[in-house]
């Protein structure tokens, strides 16, 4: 069954986007990371030699009683990423990463997004509470501002638009470090890879009655690797390297595509000048496949371990000293290091202990002044209410497999094209997959075959059990994100609130996803 329908045709060139003459190499790096890892051409730079950066915060264009108002453009540019390389990348404003919107709790965000790539595109908020009309849903597509030849699919129930879509966010969520990426359908890996992501973070008085760290010393980290041809164009091993008409990703890779260079803010293995005083580094994973084990590593003294004081959806109730953080695709760490008593020329360095060689250094913290610090840790933070299980309505077991998948565009489909599945099942917009009703407790049984970073729209949910047994120190407070290595299951609880529509259960390995790991979640009254 063909699900595509073909935009009229400009003539538009692949250019470096593809795999070209990069080498791969599978990479098993412990129980909780697999991939196929792309190898780079180009000249790489030594870690920790070049400065680290923050995403500009993007000022809004008005404010008015409906709320702020942002206005983005998705468009081509090129960035210096790699020294003395010029890279095209797709990114929002033509930044990798996109600007930061900052928000605040109860006041609305609504963004404009401009098309002007030659493909379509879909905005997500990861992590927002958000209407179905604005979630993203990943066939209600944003056509480009011109003429294209670009494949959509079939699906009446999709609303399209050309040139600008807005998108309204009511902001009525806890403070929480949220992201924005591209979601089309098929299509996500390239898109991400490219460049699409940015961070969305959300204020309110809780956080900001705290004590934390703040301004500089709140430093958003986007995490992500690339790989990058002799030319130091980004690579990827697209059967259709721009998106326009088959599958996203070539058979070889659907396991997942990793990156020789770690970037943190689009900036390789950076070094961060910082005083002796603490910081608030707020961990986001953008990879498309790879999973990090982050530790810190002191060389003069014993290094301090991160204190999380956040999850993906918000403050937990109190701080966990974590040792190491796993953090898979789409997860979300909010931690503090604590620098104080450190000397100017004391560094921290921040390793990812399931990667080598050159995916094993991530960004070093530089320690070079002395300050006064008035932020604090308070033993308490938010007040969280938990899911009572006992007063689940229904239970589901929910099945993560690799599997044949359907006929799929550029593909003719049936037992020699794998897939990836949830319950049996390749996604299908027209399908309904599972249906919740507004304020009913559920409990669902998430088991795998594979490792999959499995994330929920509208709703965070709680994680009750892992392997029968009690969650993992990282699984507290409120989760959209859980990553399942495999032959694992855990049991989580799930209520949605606030709005009806169409919303995505997926997959967060991009690769995985855009082979057919989603489910439809309809949420009624």
């Amino acid at each position: 069954m063909s699900r595509r329908t073909v935009l009229r045709a400009a003539g538009l060139t692949a250019g470096a986007f593809a795999a070209g003459g990069a080498g791969v190499a599978w990479q098993l790096s412990g129980p909780r990371t697999v991939g196929a890892t792309l190898r780079s051409a180009a000249r790489l730079p030594e870690p920790f030699t070049l400065p680290g950066t923050v995403p500009p915060v993007l000022a809004p264009e008005r404010v008015d009683a409906a709320g702020d108002h942002y206005r983005i453009v998705q468009r081509r540019a090129v960035r210096e990423i790699l020294p003395g390389y010029r890279t095209e990348i797709w990114g929002y404003n033509g930044q990798f990463p996109g600007p930061t919107i900052r928000a605040t709790r109860g006041r609305p965000a609504i963004v404009v997004h401009r098309n002007e790539l030659e493909v379509p595109t879909v905005t997500h908020l990861h992590g927002g509470h958000t209407p179905a009309e604005s979630d993203g849903y990943p066939t209600d597509y944003l056509l480009p501002v011109g003429d294209a030849a670009a494949m959509i699919h079939d699906d009446p129930q999709a609303v399209v638009v050309r040139g600008e879509r807005e998108y309204r966010y009511p902001g009525d969520q806890p403070a929480a470090t949220l992201w924005y990426h591209d979601h089309r359908m098929d299509f996500t890996g390239p898109a991400v890879w490219r460049g699409l992501a940015g961070f969305h973070l959300v204020d309110d008085d809780v956080d900001r009655g705290l004590g934390l760290p703040d301004g500089e010393r709140d430093l958003p980290l986007l995490l992500c690797d690339r790989a990058f041809d002799a030319d130091g164009q980004l690579v990827y091993p697209a059967a259709d390297p721009m998106g326009m008409h088959g599958a996203a990703v070539s058979d070889d890779y659907m396991q997942g595509v990793q990156g020789d260079v770690l970037l943190v803010n689009g900036v390789p293995w950076p070094r961060f000048p910082v005083a002796a005083a603490r910081y608030r580094l707020r961990w986001l994973n953008a990879s498309n496949a790879r999973v990090y084990r982050l530790r810190l590593d002191g060389p003069h003294r014993q290094a301090p371990g991160f204190i999380q004081i956040g999850s993906d959806g918000g403050l937990l109730d109190r701080p966990r000293h974590l040792d190491a953080i796993d953090i898979a695709p789409g997860e979300r760490f909010d931690t503090i290091v604590d620098l104080t008593g450190y000397r100017p020329g004391d560094s921290v360095t921040i390793v990812n202990e399931l990667g080598d060689g050159r995916t094993f250094d991530v960004l070093r913290l530089c320690v070079d002044r002395t300050e006064s610090d008035s932020s604090r840790i308070p033993d308490r933070l938010a007040e969280l209410e938990r899911l009572d299980p006992a007063t689940a309505v229904r239970r589901r077991d929910l099945h993560f497999r690799m599997g044949d998948m359907p006929s799929m565009p550029g593909h003719d489909g049936g037992a020699d094209m794998k897939g990836w599945l949830i319950d049996g099942r390749a996604f299908d917009p027209s399908r309904p997959d599972l249906t919740a009703r507004l304020g009913e407790v559920e409990i669902w049984r998430l088991t795998t075959n594979f490792n999959h970073p499995i994330h929920l729209h509208l709703n965070p949910f709680q994680v009750l059990t892992r392997n029968g047994r009690a969650p993992s120190a990282t699984d507290g407070g409120w989760k959209d994100t859980i990553h399942l290595p495999a032959s694992q299951e855990a049991e989580i609880a799930v209520r949605f609130t606030g709005y009806t529509g169409r919303f995505m259960l997926h997959c967060h390995n991009l690769e995985h996803e855009d082979r057919g790991m989603m489910a439809n979640v309809a949420v009624t009254h």
